[in-house]
């Protein structure tokens, strides 16, 4: 069983991203990062990478190729103030499910180092 299979798969992520954007569509330093006026396709693109990195389907792989973390948030200043915010409305996300202790800590230990290494801006 993979960790997707274990936390319920996309609909478990799928809420933990819309509760995620919800924070970000109200956040004057984080909205500014999202060109789109609609959030939808940058939710559903991080809820099908998040599917992928957790054991699920490969669709984001299959629509978009690999990742691209870094060349793909480039563009944007990614500073200590952007990443804190944005963790923060991570967390919200993992509050609004149904994790144990020890899920919700992987998860976390995820995003935190992902945030980390996307910082390019003091």
């Amino acid at each position: 069983m993979t960790f997707y299979d274990e936390i319920g798969g996309e609909p478990t992520i799928r809420r933990i991203v819309d509760t995620f954007y919800e924070g970000v569509a109200a956040d004057p330093v984080l909205r500014p990062m999202y060109p789109e006026a609609d959030l939808a396709p940058a939710a559903e693109r991080l809820t099908l990478f998040l599917c992928q990195y957790w054991g699920g389907p490969s669709t984001y792989n299959d629509l978009r190729g690999h990742p691209r973390l870094r060349i793909r948030h480039a563009p944007f200043t990614v500073n200590e103030d952007a990443r804190d915010r944005w963790l923060g409305h991570f967390a919200q996300g993992l509050v609004a499910v149904d994790l144990t202790d020890q899920q919700r800590a992987e998860f976390w230990a995820y995003v935190t180092h992902a945030a980390n290494f996307l910082l390019n801006s003091d």
